[in-house]
C-alpha cells in the first residue's frame, strides 16, 4: 500500500476537473447550459483514479446570449423540457456544497480547477458565481491546472481527442461535447498524466 494524499501531491489543492457548455465564448454575457464536474482520489495502489462525478443542466440566465453556432456544435437544445435543466443558482449552490464535503475529507485548503484550455471553464464558472451573487466560491479565482498545457509537455499534442488516443484512453467523437463526457475523459487523461509523473 502507498500513502499517497491530494493534499501533499497538489500543495493542499483539491483537484475538481470541470467542463461546460455555453452559448458562445463570451463568459459574461453568453450563457451557461451545462456544467460537469469530477473529482479523482489516490487508491492503495498510489494510483490515482475518478471518485465521483456531478452533472447539470443549466437554464440559460436573464437575458443571456446564445450562439446558433454553439447550439450546432453542442448539439444542446435549451428550450427542450426533457432536459431537466435548473436555475444557475440552484446548480452551482448544490455542486458546491458537495465540492466543500469532499474537499474537507480530503484534508485539503482549496478546490482547484482542472480543465482542458482551463481559462474557458473557469472563466464562465466565475461569472455566474458573481451574477448569482455567491459568497462561498470553493475554488481558487484564477489558479487552475490545464490538461491541454500537460498534454502538450507529457504528449506533444494539445487536442483532447489526440490527446486521448496517445494515452491509450478510449474517446468518442459521437459522445463528445457533452459536459459529463468531456469531463470525465479530462479526468481520465488528468490521472493518466498524474501517474505517469509520479513514476519519476
Amino acid at each position: 500500500m502507498i500513502d499517497l494524499e491530494l493534499k501533499d501531491r497538489f500543495r493542499g489543492f483539491f483537484p475538481v476537473i470541470v467542463d461546460v457548455e455555453t452559448g458562445g465564448f463570451n463568459a459574461a454575457s453568453d450563457a451557461l447550459l451545462e456544467l460537469a464536474a469530477v473529482t479523482v482520489a489516490f487508491n492503495e495502489q498510489g494510483l490515482l483514479e475518478i471518485a465521483n462525478s456531478y452533472h447539470y443542466h443549466i437554464e440559460p440566465f436573464e437575458n443571456s446570449n446564445i450562439e446558433q453556432k454553439a447550439l450546432d456544435f453542442t448539439g444542446i437544445d435549451p428550450t427542450n423540457p426533457l432536459r431537466g435543466a435548473i436555475d444557475e443558482k440552484v446548480a452551482l449552490k448544490e455542486l458546491f456544497k458537495s465540492l466543500r464535503s469532499e474537499q474537507k475529507e480530503a484534508e485539503c485548503n482549496r478546490c482547484v480547477l482542472v480543465g482542458h484550455n482551463a481559462w474557458f471553464d473557469l472563466s464562465f464558472v466565475n461569472a455566474a458565481v458573481e451574477r448569482c451573487d455567491i459568497k462561498r466560491n470553493p475554488f481558487h479565482p484564477f489558479t487552475s491546472f490545464d490538461t491541454a498545457s500537460l498534454s502538450a509537455l507529457m504528449l506533444g499534442h494539445t487536442v483532447l481527442a489526440q490527446a486521448c488516443k496517445l494515452a491509450d484512453i478510449e474517446f468518442s467523437q459521437k459522445e463528445a461535447h457533452s459536459a459529463l463526457y468531456d469531463a470525465t475523459k479530462t479526468a481520465e487523461l488528468f490521472c493518466y498524466l498524474v501517474n505517469r509523473a509520479n513514476k519519476f
